[in-house]
């Protein structure tokens, strides 16, 4: 269904033979009517302070996350950003004004330079403290996402909603570099207030300077833009013979790897099979079904595979399939199989 988008599966007009072929639509929508991943007739305690606001799919989203980790090592630059699944429904869905889809259920994900989805966190509410310190949501967010590739050298990239000198001080110790930029008016950011800003933007374009916490405030052609790394010497760049600024190295580094989160949002939505009335566990899980074939597409794409991502999904689509009648030819050796018709009545008997 993702790489034939329609409205209805009801009329007609809209009618395809391999749809069909494969499965009769009332049964398809009584699977998907009763598709649960939890026993909804025993649910937690709300008022538990340990309660899991993701507990119809805690257990397929940790299983996956467990698969991506043990399937797949990621490239030595990675970068860490959200995404938003368009959603308007779930109880823990957010409104993100300045983002395309400005409602929906955030995703935190970190990403290699392949756009591979190494691990991933859904945003539940407010972060509780790790280690009864004082930190910042975003804080503990990126601590958990990078648990795994901790005393490896990796090399993380993030934008300035994550970034923060204490951070950027828990990582050192965990032995990952990190670049990223930082906004001077976020509480907790010791840089350089607005003042001093002006100050370096009256000197000449490029110049680069170090401040508290190995950052580096850098004044571009257009604005002030405040870069902090742990991966380059300070240094004082001007123009070159025409009076244009030479773009400093971290900024460049950082325009090249910063963007692998939304290289693998961009492939995931390419052939999506979400639809506009599931539900909010539904819409989820078929994201993560999404994400899962383009993880093993990037899986394939990185032992030499010639294929491209939407002739992937067909192969993977026919071989489903042809799983599924061996499997169903075999189970029915003991006897005459019952028409689709007859198992759709005594599934809604039992329902």
């Amino acid at each position: 269904m993702g790489h034939d988008q329609r409205d209805t599966l009801k009329d007609e007009q809209y009618y395809t033979p391999f749809y069909h072929n494969t499965m009769v639509r009332d049964r398809f929508f009584h699977i998907l009517r009763f598709l649960h991943f939890e026993n909804n007739e025993a649910p937690p305690n709300r008022d538990d302070p340990e309660y899991d606001r993701l507990w119809k799919i805690r257990k397929i989203f940790n299983n996956l996350n467990s698969k991506f980790c043990e399937l797949y090592y990621p490239s030595e630059h990675l970068a860490v950003d959200e995404v938003i699944v368009l959603f308007k429904g779930s109880v823990f869905w957010q409104y993100t004004p300045k983002k395309h889809k400005r409602f929906g259920i955030k995703i935190y994900k970190l990403c290699d330079s392949l756009g591979n989805t190494y691990d991933m966190a859904v945003y539940l509410g407010k972060q509780r403290k790790l280690a009864t310190e004082e930190i910042t949501s975003t804080h503990g967010i990126v601590l958990q996402l990078i648990q795994r590739v901790e005393g490896s050298g990796h090399k993380l990239y993030m934008d300035s909603y994550f970034s923060s000198p204490a951070l950027y001080d828990d990582l050192l110790e965990r032995k990952i570099n990190v670049c990223g930029t930082i906004c001077n008016e976020r509480r907790g950011n010791a840089t350089r207030n607005l003042a001093q800003i002006d100050e370096i933007e009256k000197k000449k374009k490029g110049y680069c300077d170090k401040s508290e916490g190995e950052s580096k405030c850098c004044s571009l052609e257009r604005q002030a833009l405040c870069v902090c790394s742990d991966e380059y010497a300070p240094s004082s760049i001007g123009g070159d013979e025409s009076g244009h600024a030479i773009k400093p190295h971290v900024i460049e580094d950082y325009n090249a790897h910063m963007g692998f989160v939304d290289k693998s949002d961009r492939m995931v939505n390419s052939y999506g099979i979400a639809r506009r009335t599931w539900k909010g566990t539904k819409k989820l899980f078929s994201h993560l079904l999404d994400m899962t074939i383009l993880n093993a597409y990037l899986l394939h794409k990185s032992c030499d595979g010639k294929m491209t991502h939407k002739k992937f999904r067909e192969i993977l689509v026919r071989d489903l399939i042809l799983q599924s009648r061996i499997s169903r030819s075999v189970a029915f050796l003991g006897g005459r199989p019952s028409s689709p018709g007859a198992q759709v009545s005594r599934l809604e008997l039992i329902h």
